[in-house]
């Protein structure tokens, strides 16, 4: 296979959340590593003990419909099985099943970018308490930039809790 991208914002992108947890899915795991799906699963299956439910689980219908409906193309969207997720630490163990060079480079790539998620939900998190602190120490005076700054910081949600899409509408006249 030629050179694939290992890049921290390559594999970001492989990155969901799914139960709560951010998960890579077994396909692009395979793409990452330079072998096919079914292999990767083999090799899962293999040592099966390795994987508990916290380090791997197999998708839902629902869970692989919704997230198809969420990403237009997917190099995975013609496979035929529901895959299966992988945790950081799932990630992690494929490092001692899959034994390449190429396991060891991918899996160092992948263990950085969790890393780098984690410093930036901190941070945000920080961010938050600092301002929260701010607004504790002065008067009604800021209430407005307080207020504005917090309203930047939430995740927009529809009305069912999901995450709204990035963008804009244009307005269409009737």
């Amino acid at each position: 296979m030629g050179q694939l991208d290992t890049s921290m914002e390559a594999i970001r992108g492989m990155i969901y959340i799914i139960r709560g947890q951010k998960v890579i899915l077994a396909p692009d795991l395979a793409s990452l590593y330079g072998v096919k799906t079914k292999r990767l699963n083999e090799q899962v299956k293999r040592n099966i003990q390795r994987f508990p439910e916290d380090f791997m689980f197999l998708l839902t219908k629902a869970e692989l419909e919704n997230l198809r409906s969420q990403i237009a193309t997917s190099s995975w969207g013609g496979e035929r099985y529901i895959p299966y997720a992988f945790t950081e630490q799932g990630v992690a163990m494929l490092s001692s099943v899959l034994n390449s060079d190429r396991a060891i480079q991918v899996n160092i790539a992948i263990m950085r970018t969790f890393t780098k998620l984690r410093e930036m939900m901190t941070t945000h998190k920080d961010l938050r308490e600092k301002i929260e602190a701010l607004e504790k120490k002065n008067d009604k005076q800021f209430q407005i930039v307080f207020t504005a700054l917090k309203e930047l910081l939430e995740k927009p949600k529809g009305p069912e809790g999901d995450k709204l899409p990035i963008g804009f509408c244009a307005m269409v006249s009737k």
